[in-house]
């Protein structure tokens, strides 16, 4: 998508991101170590997480991506939210960035959830007397007033969930970025949480939307996006991108039988 610097919210461009895997496994630090020491090289191969991504966002759309697990996903969330650094071409964000991307990220498991507030808070660049303002609001959208004070490690993943999304929405992001977390929590929190992003969607906000469930897509998008082997197999209409998802897993073609080394062929015929 062709994107005036006004109209663009995010802007990738030719962006890939590798990784090197070990090509046997190393159990401890200790065998790291020794290995080391007696000279014995460890051999590595190169895995394409993703590759030559050229996406727009256009400021207030909400992108839905899909795809399987392993495609690139959560890595091009990655990218966008600057917690990863791409292997090669640019990215472009522009305006404040509330990523939800991994249960727990920001958080530290020792901490209280009061305390671990204020901290996510500070990452987002909110001062502690701004995050104080809005505790009132994070603990009773997240549903955890008995436990708040309470270490984090006693938390349940539903209700680390809970914390992160209260968190990431009040601070009022221009970009909200939301992995696939939100099938952690119960059906009456999803709920809560998808009118909270329909809300952010009507005033504007940037949304972008990883989920398997695809109905949530649906009602929650504008546009879609389907990522496979680590490229952007279709973008257009979510309804498009979704039945040509559906029948490409109803009729899949076979699996590679090599690492993505090279760009991968279409997932489907």
């Amino acid at each position: 998508m062709e994107l005036s610097r006004d109209e663009a919210a995010v802007h990738l461009s030719e962006v890939s991101v590798r990784y090197q895997v070990p090509t046997e496994q190393i159990g401890t630090l200790k065998e790291y170590v020794i290995r080391m020491l007696q000279g014995r090289r460890i051999s590595y191969r190169k895995f394409w997480a993703l590759r030559d991504i050229n996406l727009g966002v256009r400021r207030g759309e909400s992108l839905g991506i899909i795809g399987r697990n392993g495609a690139g996903k959560s890595t091009l969330l990655k990218v966008i939210a600057r917690v990863l650094r791409p292997t090669t071409g640019r990215v472009q964000v522009r305006g404040n960035v509330a990523p939800l991307i991994e249960l727990g990220a920001g958080f530290h498991p020792e901490l209280t959830g009061r305390e671990n507030i204020i901290l996510n808070g500070a990452m987002l660049g909110f001062s502690r007397g701004q995050m104080e303002e809005k505790f009132a609001r994070i603990v009773e959208f997240a549903e955890l007033g008995p436990f708040i004070d309470a270490a984090l490690r006693s938390y349940s993943s539903g209700m680390v969930v809970r914390l992160g999304f209260a968190v990431a929405t009040e601070v009022d992001p221009d970009i909200l970025i939301i992995d696939e977390v939100l099938a952690v929590g119960d059906e009456s929190f999803r709920e809560k949480c998808l009118s909270r992003m329909a809300d952010f969607r009507k005033r504007g906000t940037t949304i972008l939307f990883v989920s398997h469930a695809l109905e949530s897509i649906r009602s929650t998008c504008d546009r879609a996006i389907w990522v496979e082997g680590g490229q952007i197999q279709r973008s257009g209409a979510v309804d498009e991108v979704v039945h040509a998802y559906r029948d490409c897993m109803l009729h899949p073609a076979p699996p590679s039988a090599t690492p993505r080394e090279e760009p991968p062929p279409s997932a489907c015929p």
